[in-house]
C-alpha cells in the first residue's frame, strides 16, 4: 500500500473498487463491443479473444501480509485466464537490492512488459527507468516510483479516499449525536499512506462539528500490534462512539482486544477489505459495521493493463488509442447492505 501520486486523483476514477480496471480493457478501439467472460472471482475478464502472445514479468515485495498475498494471488489468477499471457513472477522480497536484482533478471529475459509493486518506490525508481530505457513498458502498481519516467502507467488505491470515506460513513452515523467522540487506530506513522488516511479522515470529520476525535494510536499492520494498541486505546478511553481502524489485518487483533474488554458501545470501521472483516460485517453481531476498500484486485487490473500495452490496445469506453497514464481505484465502503457484492474480492 502506497503513497498516491498527486496526479493520480486527477486521473481516471473508478466507481467501484471490486470491479477491476480490466473490466474496461478491450481487444481494440473499434465500435464493436468486446466479449467479456465472468471470472471465478466475479470480476469481468477484459477480453477473452486471444491476441499476440505476451510475456509479463511481475515483481512485488514479500507476501508477509494478507493484502500483499492477495496481490500475488490476483496477478497469478488473472494471468491464468488469458491463453496469450505467460507470467514470469519473482519470489518477492522486502530487501531492496534483492528486488532490484529480480527485476533486472526479468529485464535480461526481455519480457514484453513489467508489472512492479516496489518494496520502496523511491529506492526502485532507477530499475524502473532501466526497464523503460530498454524498451520494456512498466506498469507501476500502487507504491509509486519517484519519477513518472520510470513507468508507463500507474495503478493503485486511494489512501486519502479511504480516510475520507471512513470519516463520512462515521459522520453520517453520528451526525445527530451531541458531543460524539471517535478514536483512530492508524498504521505505521512513518509511511505516507498512513498520513494520507489520517488526513482524509480528519478532513471528513470537519463536516460534522458535533464529532471530536479524542484519541489516535499507531499500530503496524499486524494482528499482534492491533491487539496491543487497541487495548491501550480502550484503557485510556472509557467512552467513545466510533473507531476508524486503518487495516483489517491489525483489525483482527483490535477485535480481540475489544472482545476481551467486553466493549460493544461503539461502531467500528475497518480498512482494506479482508474476508474476515466482510464476514463479520455480514453477520452483524459485533461492533464492526463497515470496511473501506483498498482493493488487491488492482493486481488483476495491472495484468490487464500490461497485456493491453504489450498488444497495443486501449481501454474500452474511452476515445483514446492508448491506456491512461494513471488509474486511481475508488475506496468503496462495504456494509451489510452491499457486502455480498464485494465478498468475492475479500482477501484472507
Amino acid at each position: 500500500m502506497a503513497r498516491i501520486p498527486s496526479t493520480s486523483r486527477r486521473g481516471l476514477l473508478f466507481g467501484t473498487a471490486a470491479v477491476s480496471a480490466g473490466a474496461l480493457l478491450t481487444a481494440c478501439t473499434s465500435n464493436e463491443p468486446a466479449k467479456q467472460e465472468q471470472a471465478a472471482d466475479n470480476t469481468p475478464v477484459a477480453d477473452d479473444k486471444p491476441g499476440k502472445a505476451v510475456t509479463i514479468g511481475f515483481a512485488g515485495p514479500q507476501a508477509d501480509h494478507g493484502w500483499l498475498n492477495a496481490i500475488n494471488d490476483n496477478a497469478k489468477s488473472r494471468a491464468g485466464k488469458y491463453s496469450d499471457v505467460t507470467l514470469e513472477i519473482t519470489e518477492g522480497s522486502n530487501d531492496i537490492a534483492q528486488q532490484i536484482g529480480q527485476i533486472q533478471t526479468l529485464i535480461n529475459k526481455k519480457v514484453d512488459v513489467l508489472v512492479i509493486l516496489p518494496a520502496d518506490g523511491k529506492a526502485l525508481t532507477q530499475v524502473g527507468l532501466q526497464a523503460m530505457r530498454a524498451g520494456i513498458p512498466v506498469v507501476n502498481l500502487d507504491r509509486v516510483f519517484a519519477s513518472p519516467q520510470a513507468y508507463r502507467c500507474w495503478i493503485g488505491g486511494d489512501n486519502y479516499g479511504m480516510g475520507l470515506n471512513a470519516g463520512h460513513f462515521i459522520g453520517e452515523r453520528l451526525k445527530d449525536k451531541p458531543n460524539a467522540k471517535v478514536v483512530e487506530l492508524a498504521g505505521l506513522d512513518n509511511l505516507e499512506l498512513t498520513q494520507q488516511r489520517t488526513k482524509g479522515f480528519d478532513e471528513a470529520l470537519k463536516n460534522y462539528p458535533n464529532i471530536k476525535k479524542v484519541a489516535r494510536q499507531a499500530a503496524d499492520f499486524t494482528v499482534e500490534s492491533g491487539q496491543a494498541k487497541m487495548a491501550q486505546l480502550l484503557q485510556a478511553q472509557s467512552q467513545f462512539d466510533a473507531l476508524w481502524n486503518h487495516d483489517d489485518d491489525q483489525g483482527v487483533g483490535a477485535l480481540r482486544a475489544i472482545d476481551q474488554a467486553g466493549r460493544d458501545d461503539f461502531l467500528m470501521v475497518g480498512g482494506a477489505g479482508a474476508k474476515s472483516a466482510m464476514d463479520a460485517i455480514k453477520a452483524d453481531n459485533g461492533v464492526l459495521k463497515a470496511t473501506v476498500l483498498y482493493p488487491p484486485t488492482m493486481a488483476a487490473s495491472a495484468i490487464d493493463l500490461a497485456r493491453a500495452l504489450a498488444q497495443g490496445k486501449g481501454v474500452g469506453g474511452l476515445a483514446e488509442f492508448e491506456i491512461p497514464s494513471s488509474l486511481t481505484l475508488y475506496s468503496a465502503v462495504v456494509t451489510k447492505d452491499n457486502v455480498d457484492q464485494y465478498l468475492p474480492t475479500g482477501f484472507i
